[in-house]
Formats: C-alpha cells, sequence, structure tokens
C-alpha cells in the first residue's frame, strides 16, 4: 500500500514539475520510471511563463527575477544545442523584459541566422527595434513577417503603429 502511494505521489509531483512545453527542447523519458523529465529548456520556458504572469500582476520585480532564472536554464540549454533557435528567440525575450537590450539582439540575430523567417525572433526583435527607436528596422522584421498569415504579424504591426504599447 505504501508503495502504491508512493508511486501516485511521485508521478503527480513530477507531472506538476516537469511538464512538457512545446516548441523546442525534447522531453526526455527515463528508463526507470517513465516519468517525462523537463529540458533545461522546458525550465526555462516555465520561467519565462512565469514572469510573463508576475508581469500581468504588476510585479515587476519578482517578474525581472524569474526572466533571470529563465536565463540562467536557457544559457544551459544553449550550451547543450547552440542551434536551437527557440531557445535563442526565449534568450533575447528574457533579455530584452529585464532591459537588456544589446544581449537580446545578439541572441535575436543568432536565432535569425538559423532560421531567418522563425515568427517569433522577427516579432520580438522588431519590438526591439520599436523600442530602440529604429524603426525601419522594425518594419524589415514586419516585411519579414508578412507573408506568414500569424499574430505575429499583427502584434508587431500593432506595436509599429503605435495602437499596442510593449513594455520593452
Amino acid at each position: 500500500m505504501k508503495k502504491i502511494i508512493f508511486i501516485v505521489f511521485i508521478t503527480f509531483y513530477s507531472s506538476l514539475l516537469f511538464a512538457a512545453g512545446s516548441g523546442g527542447g525534447e522531453t526526455k523519458t527515463t528508463a526507470s520510471t517513465g516519468v517525462k523529465a523537463a529540458t533545461k529548456f522546458d525550465i526555462g520556458k516555465k520561467w519565462v511563463s512565469k514572469a510573463k504572469k508576475f508581469e500581468k500582476k504588476n510585479k515587476q520585480s519578482k517578474a525581472e527575477n524569474a526572466y533571470k532564472k529563465a536565463i540562467k536554464k536557457l544559457l544551459e540549454s544553449n550550451k547543450q544545442d547552440p542551434s536551437n533557435p527557440d531557445t535563442l528567440n526565449l534568450l533575447g525575450f528574457s533579455h530584452r523584459k529585464i532591459g537588456d537590450f544589446e544581449n537580446a539582439e545578439i541572441y535575436y540575430s543568432m536565432g535569425l541566422e538559423i532560421d531567418p523567417k522563425h515568427v517569433g525572433i522577427n516579432e520580438y526583435m522588431g519590438e526591439l527595434f520599436v523600442a530602440t527607436n529604429r524603426m525601419d528596422e522594425a518594419r524589415k522584421r514586419l516585411a519579414v513577417l508578412e507573408s506568414c498569415n500569424c499574430k505575429e504579424y499583427n502584434e508587431l504591426k500593432q506595436v509599429i503603429d503605435g495602437t499596442k504599447q510593449s513594455k520593452y
């Protein structure tokens, strides 16, 4: 009986901590338990998600700390897989959100070298260009997204047009 309770507890606890995210980073299954273990990318992505929730609640200090934790895990993920544009996108995003525009641009640029049409990177780099008052560059990112038929095009267009505010 104790063994069954322990297995149920571990399964429940693991599912809370290690729920896999979509996009980038493969989820690994341990042979002994069959439980999916989160990758460093998954953990970094979860920290980004937490940071966004803190921002919505106007808890900027907690959001910044969560972005810094995301950066730490995403850097570890990037060491393991330096050619993953999704990791580079989230690294750029997290740096931009804490106001580190220089590193944000570096990571976005690295991601675009791998995947020039990556919709997330093009949108977020466009938002970075708006935040740094480089509207011509922002419009170039918008032009890349023009034929994607995606929400990222509309999001960036609204930021460029000034109808949507972006905190960085």
